[in-house]
């Protein structure tokens, strides 16, 4: 009975989160706000996003305002499975059912003198989805997932090593540089790179097409069932179509999103 009512709560929730910003559209469109077809509790719906990153993933996540949707973000610098056994013990500080969804942020990150390191981001997927918590994955890193925002990468291997360079190419003309160093200064997300995440290309919010092409790489893989094969690929796409209250390709045009 408990799952169920937690069940129940979910789609509540997730239902009030898609109202309201359907109203924020019509609000924009000049059209009569629609009132709810059914009881809500008071308070946002609150996810619980911990990253293996203190800065780019934390920062990234962090940016997102959904007035609809609380989001706590943690960076905890820890990888794979420790992050896991971490996110887990954070969850189950609260009361059941506190936070509507739980989700981790990792990478493969696979390193030449640890070949246990592919093995552990695998157990470390498979622990989470057996306790109930959701995975933001990124194979090589997540510099991939904001790679995609301005080219369609087709799950060619990329050594991360690459990923600065190429992002900065992307970046150059707006003034920005990415910095992958590991200090305090390095691997951040500005105000201002975020903006260029979010604006218009060809028509298009970048964050949308970011969305469609790792979607679709995700799609063809063939080994889905062993992430640690799936290089380059990424599953942040489906946390952020998760707090952009994106269900179906219609919504994807992100035409009217608000941020």
């Amino acid at each position: 009975m408990k799952m169920q009512d937690k069940r129940s709560k979910d789609q509540l929730n997730k239902l009030t989160h898609k109202e309201s910003l359907q109203n924020v559209k019509r609000k924009k469109r000049g059209e009569p706000i629609l009132e709810r077809s059914f009881d809500i509790k008071k308070g946002n719906p609150e996810i619980l996003i911990v990253c293996e990153g203190k800065n780019t993933e934390k920062d990234y996540f962090e940016k997102f305002k959904i007035p609809t949707l609380t989001l706590r973000v943690i960076g905890v610098g820890d990888n794979t499975l420790s992050l896991v056994k971490k996110t887990i013990e954070k969850r189950d500080d609260k009361p059941v059912g506190y936070y509507q969804e739980v989700w981790c942020v990792f990478d493969a990150d696979p390193k030449p003198d640890n070949p246990k390191q592919l093995n552990n981001f695998n157990d470390a997927i498979f622990l989470a989805q057996k306790s109930d918590i959701k995975v933001a994955y990124s194979h090589q890193a997540f510099e991939y997932w904001l790679l995609l925002h301005f080219n369609d990468y087709q799950g060619e291997p990329m050594d991360r090593k690459l990923y600065k360079d190429r992002l900065n190419k992307f970046l150059t003309p707006y003034g920005l540089k990415y910095d992958d160093s590991s200090d305090e200064r390095g691997k951040s997300i500005s105000n201002e790179l975020f903006e260029v995440l979010l604006a218009y290309d060809k028509g298009k919010r970048r964050i949308c097409q970011a969305i469609r092409r790792a979607e679709r790489i995700y799609e063809k893989l063939e080994n889905k069932e062993n992430p640690s094969k799936c290089e380059s690929s990424t599953t942040v796409f489906h946390l952020v179509k998760r707090i952009l209250g994106i269900e179906d390709e219609e919504e994807l045009s992100c035409e009217e999103l608000e941020f």
